[in-house]
């Protein structure tokens, strides 16, 4: 499937319908008062998030949404009907911007989570509202106010515990793969994983965790090198890091370290997002070698570090236990901080 995670639209609520003015005519009553009734309210245009989609692809072929707008009052103090609402749904995770100020409107996380992203016009008020005691027939009436037009950025982030991060063909697709029923396109070449693939992973419990498989980044993805710059964004809503680092690289220790800086540089707090480290593809090397790396790291880091081969499914029990125990670590500090 194809993932688009950034869109603009444009949204346009309902005018409010025209107030109008209008006189009683009844037999008998010679002078009858006025009767013009107010106008309906516009329709609003509300975002309204939903597990149904996974991306924003709907909105690279749809991209004005209206509202409809109020009707305008009757005779006999009728009020005129309101516009319907515009509804448009949204993946859980979608984050609203202003597209002309840059101002973050809305984040909607939660299913059924709702966000008024234009508000409908006030409907006109009718004559009769200003009828008094120095104007008993008022022969004016006020036109409905327009509806609230905005450009809209929508940006998509996904809603995964884990984040598998780590260089082009440090294993990650294989990982998650071995961990899940997901089944990510694999091979031997830089930026095979184009879009993040979602794995569920299921708990000794039966409950299920969902793992992101971030496509690779590379030195300078903060700046908008290589691929990653589009999807860190993505890692700003995972509650725990899964470094992947190839022991069969030239330099181990420098690719992690490149990883490293680009978390940093990039900001949002993700340098100190809990991190696993695991030394992936055991299977190719000596075992000398795993252990001379893991030596390293330890020195550079407290991040507890595992030596695994994911695609010969060596060492991921050890992995899994350890993701669950940091989960679970980290549910207990945000109960107590509430």
């Amino acid at each position: 499937m194809q993932f688009i995670d950034l869109a603009e639209i444009e949204v346009e609520a309902g005018k409010g319908g025209d107030g109008i003015v209008a006189f009683r005519r009844e037999k008998y009553v010679p002078a009858g008062g006025p009767s013009g009734g107010n106008g309906g309210r516009g329709g609003s245009v509300i975002l309204v998030a939903t597990d149904r989609l996974q991306t924003l692809l709907d909105f690279k072929y749809a991209s004005h949404f209206r509202a409809e707008n109020g009707k305008r009052g009757g005779p006999n103090n009728c009020t005129g009907a309101d516009g319907r609402d515009r509804i448009i749904e949204v993946p859980c995770g979608t984050v609203v911007y202003d597209a002309d100020t840059d101002e973050l409107l809305a984040d909607l996380v939660e299913n059924g989570q709702q966000f008024c992203a234009a508000k409908g016009g006030k409907g006109g008020l009718g004559n009769k509202h200003f009828l008094s005691n120095q104007n008993r027939a008022p022969e004016y009436a006020l036109p409905g106010l327009p509806g609230e037009r905005r450009r809209l950025r929508l940006e998509l982030k996904l809603l995964a515990e884990v984040g598998i991060i780590g260089l082009p063909n440090a294993g990650k697709s294989t990982l998650i793969a071995a961990l899940s029923s997901a089944h990510p396109k694999i091979a031997d070449y830089p930026f095979t994983t184009l879009v993040p693939n979602l794995g569920v992973v299921r708990k000794p419990t039966g409950d299920g965790t969902v793992f992101a498989d971030i496509p690779g980044l590379i030195a300078g993805a903060h700046e908008g090198v290589g691929l990653g710059h589009e999807f860190l964004r993505h890692i700003e809503r995972t509650r725990l890091l899964l470094h992947l680092v190839d022991l069969t690289a030239a330099d181990p220790i420098a690719d992690y370290q490149t990883i490293q800086q680009e978390l940093e540089a990039y900001g949002r707090g993700l340098v100190n997002r809990p991190q696993i480290i695991a030394l992936n593809k055991a299977d190719a090397v000596d075992e000398e070698i795993a252990n001379t790396v893991k030596g390293q790291l330890t020195r550079l880091t407290s991040d507890p570090i595992f030596i695994i081969s994911a695609a010969a499914r060596i060492g991921l029990d050890g992995l899994l236990n350890a993701v669950w125990a940091s989960l679970e670590k980290d549910s207990e500090l945000v109960h107590l901080d509430g």
